[in-house]
C-alpha cells in the first residue's frame, strides 16, 4: 500500500470512529430521558403525616390518581365530615391523612381498581387560640406561622388604655393539668426575658387583665 492510500485509510477510519462515539452519546443522553418519561406516568410517593389531626374547617387537597372527576380541594364542615363523589360523605376530622387517605382509598374500591388516594392539608383552620381582656378585638383566632404572644397581641389589635401590660399570661392546657405562663409586655418590649415570648399551641388562652 501507497503511503497516500495509508494517510488516506487512517483519516476514513478516523472519520468512522468519532461518528460511533458520536451516536453513543447521543444514545447515552436519550436513555435517562426515556426513563424519566416512564416514570412520570407512575403516581409519586405520598408525603404522609401520621402527626397532624385533621379538625373543622380545615381545607383539604384530595387527589386520586388519574381521577380528575373525584381529586378536588374540600373543606371540612363542622360536623367534621367531607364529601366526594363516589364516595359520599366522609368522617375526616379526628382523623390523620394517613388515616383518611386509607379511608377513602377502600371506599373507592367498588368503583376503581387499586385507587391511589393523597390527602394534603392546604389551610389549617382547626388549630386555635383565644386572647380575652383588655385588646381591641378580643376573640378567638387561627394558628397560622407559628405566633407568639407579642404576635398573637397585635393581631388582636394591640392594647386598650388600661391594660395591665406586666400582668399578661398564657393559659395553656395539657395531660397534667392547667398551667399559667406569665408575659411581662413591658420587659419584652425592650428584650428582656424573651423566653417569655413562647410560640403559642392550639388551646392556649392569652388574658390581658
Amino acid at each position: 500500500m501507497t503511503t497516500k492510500a495509508c494517510i488516506w485509510w487512517a483519516e476514513r477510519m478516523a472519520v468512522l470512529l468519532v461518528g460511533a462515539m458520536l451516536v453513543s452519546s447521543v444514545y447515552a443522553q436519550d436513555a435517562p430521558a426515556s426513563a424519566s418519561a416512564t416514570a412520570s406516568v407512575t403516581p409519586a410517593d405520598k408525603p404522609h403525616d401520621n402527626s397532624f389531626v385533621i379538625g373543622n374547617d380545615d381545607v383539604l387537597a384530595i387527589n386520586v390518581w388519574k381521577e380528575p372527576d373525584i381529586s378536588r380541594s374540600v373543606p371540612v364542615r363542622s360536623d367534621g365530615k367531607i364529601s366526594l363523589p363516589l364516595v359520599g360523605e366522609v368522617q375526616a376530622a379526628g382523623l390523620t391523612p394517613l388515616m383518611l387517605e386509607k379511608d377513602i382509598a377502600s371506599k373507592l374500591k367498588s368503583y376503581i381498581a387499586e385507587p391511589e388516594v393523597t390527602v394534603m392539608v392546604q389551610q389549617v383552620n382547626s388549630q386555635k387560640f383565644n386572647i380575652l381582656g383588655q385588646v381591641a378585638r378580643p376573640g378567638t383566632y387561627v394558628i397560622a406561622n407559628s405566633p407568639t404572644v407579642l404576635d398573637a397581641i397585635a393581631l388582636a389589635g394591640g392594647f386598650r388604655d388600661f391594660a395591665k401590660r406586666k400582668s399578661i399570661y398564657v393559659l395553656r392546657h395539657s395531660a397534667t393539668g392547667e398551667s399559667r405562663l406569665p408575659f411581662n409586655y413591658k420587659d419584652v418590649s425592650q428584650g428582656k426575658n424573651m423566653a417569655q415570648n413562647i410560640k403559642l399551641q392550639p388551646g392556649d388562652t392569652i388574658i390581658v387583665p
